[in-house]
């Protein structure tokens, strides 16, 4: 068999969004399948397409594998410009940092006889510069059984960590681990320049994760914090928090004032 029939016998797979995450997932599945991609923005010169084939929306979405790497903003539109083409059986992939409305969307807006998976790679191209290996992506399954074969290969070719999860339990979590960390990163970033020369370890690792999320579109940041429904809970208990430790350093006299309750409960208790 030639080098080109091997080629047309490997499983295709449509990429939706070709940007950065849409390109890093073309260049760890390019060695096991023949990508299809389609972006309505015009193809960068010099960027690396893994062997990745750019070509019309209604063609990626003839694909078996659909995944559709855009903004969570932009996803009802494409569910609907795409479902005319999808084949019965297809398997329609969502890669979104949320996970409730892009399920919802994609339940409400798809046919019946195709699969549904959301997930979420946990990880971008920053964190994944050095490989993939190791990392971890939550999987929701939401419809059909091929879902359970991808989840398969994520783990054993792929070699992912994967955590299977439901969309309100991942976005619960995610509140938290994604939403404290974009806001702090946010509020750094607009605080700089910072020192970078007598630095401690602990701002040195607070900076990389930093430079981690520093890049990602802005769509990510929106995603996270405005269509995650528990991230304004978390923020605001962040918030809240900040003005108490706020509070008590600008409280005066007794230092033991500005104790936590905990911490006071505890001293009174041990006779001090």
């Amino acid at each position: 068999m030639s080098v080109s029939q091997a080629t047309q016998l490997r499983p295709v797979i449509g990429i939706i969004g070709f940007g950065a995450f849409g390109r890093l997932m073309a260049r760890y599945l390019a060695p096991h399948m023949a990508l299809r991609v389609y972006d309505p923005r015009p193809a960068e010169p010099d960027i690396q397409t893994y062997g990745a084939v750019r070509t019309d929306l209604a063609a990626v979405a003839r694909c078996p594998v659909v995944i559709l790497a855009v903004p969570v903003s932009s996803l009802a539109a494409v569910v609907s410009t795409i479902s005319p083409h999808l084949r019965p059986g297809t398997l329609v992939v969502d890669v979104g940092s949320v996970k409730m409305e892009p399920v919802a969307i994609m339940r409400a807006g798809l046919p019946h006889s195709v699969e549904i998976l959301g997930t979420h790679p946990l990880f971008g191209p920053q964190s994944a510069a050095d490989g993939i290996a190791g990392l971890s992506i939550a999987v929701c399954p939401v419809s059909g059984r091929r879902g359970r074969r991808a989840a398969a290969f994520l783990r054993k070719v792929l070699k992912l960590k994967v955590i299977v999860t439901t969309p309100e339990a991942h976005d619960r979590e995610a509140a938290a681990v994604q939403g404290l960390t974009h806001l702090i990163a946010r509020v750094l970033v607009a605080m700089e320049p910072l020192p970078t020369h007598m630095t401690t370890r602990s701002f040195s690792l607070l900076m990389q994760a930093v430079d981690m999320v520093r890049h990602d579109a802005p769509e990510v940041f929106e995603a996270i914090e405005r269509s995650n429904p528990f991230a304004a809970e978390v923020r605001q208990r962040f918030f809240s928090l900040a003005a108490h430790v706020e509070a008590d350093l600008a409280r005066d006299g007794d230092p033991a004032a500005g104790e936590w309750p905990a911490t006071r409960t505890a001293r009174t208790q041990a006779g001090a």
